[in-house]
């Protein structure tokens, strides 16, 4: 088969690989109807994930179809169409069990395009089947339910769940690539006062305006003064960190209020600094966090019932075998306006869901 392989920092080629096969008997095997680009895959590519060693088929989100299931599954068969997890839960681990299933001690965790072969190929073998994807209702298509592998569980935990936004807050998310975006989309869930969108690009805060920002900032422009006018000097109650750089992580500490939180969702590859002189003393909350996709179930439902704004984020949609094309698109997404890029053959016939 063809897969989209990393061969170290700078590195990669779509090019044959081996086709994979059942491993164990907690296994299956999907034929990749539709994968995504994810900003972490552009982190890999530039030698910030080390661990991830030469010779990996990149790529941890996936919608297909099972071809072969190993003896123990039981919950999904061959010709059920499914969603891929970026994590995969043993469901036994102490971690699995305390529903932190992306800390997973028994061989899951973030594996796929990271210690074991991704999605990024026409097939993808997916350890512990069960606990690991999802049966896809009819009502949401493969270029929507893609969305739900990564980013919508991801923005809605890292992000606006471990930043306990409440009614009445304001939010404010430094970042309006995707997974920002998808955090505004997930904020507006729980009735903020407002949402502030920070970002470089006029594009993405346009569509940050598009999916319910109230203000928008730009981050050459000083935005914690914007911040501190919307709220009377005060600062945020939550700041969600999307970018993974020192600059906005220092900034959303900066912009944030006494006994506030700071929700960081982004990659970080280098140091940033953490200003303990100034914060010590303002009862900050600081969360870190690897999503651990116990949302999933239920964001499914809220997309199958059209509650999700999943199709405004895809921008741009590729054949799979154009993958290359599609990373130098994704990479340059200051210039080309990319948000989310779908890649994919077949496409799912939408069944409509009937209401009374």
């Amino acid at each position: 088969m063809k897969g989209f392989v990393f061969h170290g920092p700078g590195k990669s080629a779509w090019e044959d690989v081996p086709d994979p096969g059942i491993r164990d008997a907690t296994d299956a095997v999907v034929r990749v109807d539709a994968v995504t680009i994810c900003g972490t895959d552009l982190h890999i590519l530039k030698g910030d994930v080390p661990e991830v060693p030469p010779g990996t088929v990149l790529g941890h989100e996936a919608v297909g179809e099972i071809v072969e299931v190993g003896a123990d599954v039981r919950t999904v068969r061959p010709g059920d169409r499914v969603l891929v997890s970026c994590i995969t839960a043993c469901g036994r681990c102490r971690f699995c069990r305390e529903g932190m299933q992306g800390q997973c001690r028994g061989g899951g965790g973030w594996i796929l395009g990271h210690l074991i072969d991704g999605t990024q190929a026409e097939y993808v073998r997916v350890p512990y089947a069960d606990l690991s994807v999802y049966p896809l209702p009819g009502a949401v298509d493969s270029k929507d339910a893609v969305l739900l592998a990564d980013i919508f569980p991801t923005a809605y935990e890292v992000g606006v769940l471990n930043g306990c936004v409440r009614p009445g807050d304001t939010v404010a998310v430094v970042g309006a690539g995707p997974i920002g975006l998808a955090a505004i989309a997930t904020a507006k869930l729980f009735a903020p006062e407002r949402i502030v969108a920070v970002d470089l690009a006029a594009t993405r805060l346009d569509a940050a305006k598009g999916l319910g920002a109230d203000a928008v900032a730009d981050a050459r422009e000083a935005p914690e003064q914007l911040i501190a006018d919307l709220t009377d000097g005060l600062g945020a109650d939550v700041v969600i960190e999307a970018v993974g750089v020192p600059e906005t992580f220092e900034l959303c500490t900066r912009m944030v209020r006494p006994g506030g939180h700071v929700a960081n969702v982004g990659v970080h590859g280098k140091p940033a600094t953490l200003h303990l002189e100034d914060l010590w003393i303002k009862n900050i909350t600081i969360t870190t966090g690897l999503v651990d996709t116990y949302s999933t179930p239920t964001l499914l439902r809220m997309a199958a019932a059209g509650r999700l704004p999943t199709s405004a984020l895809v921008t741009h949609a590729f054949p799979l075998d154009h993958m290359e094309e599609a990373y130098d698109v994704f990479g340059r997404a200051a210039e080309t306006g990319a948000l989310k890029i779908v890649l994919g053959g077949p496409q799912h016939e939408v069944v409509p869901v009937e209401t009374a």
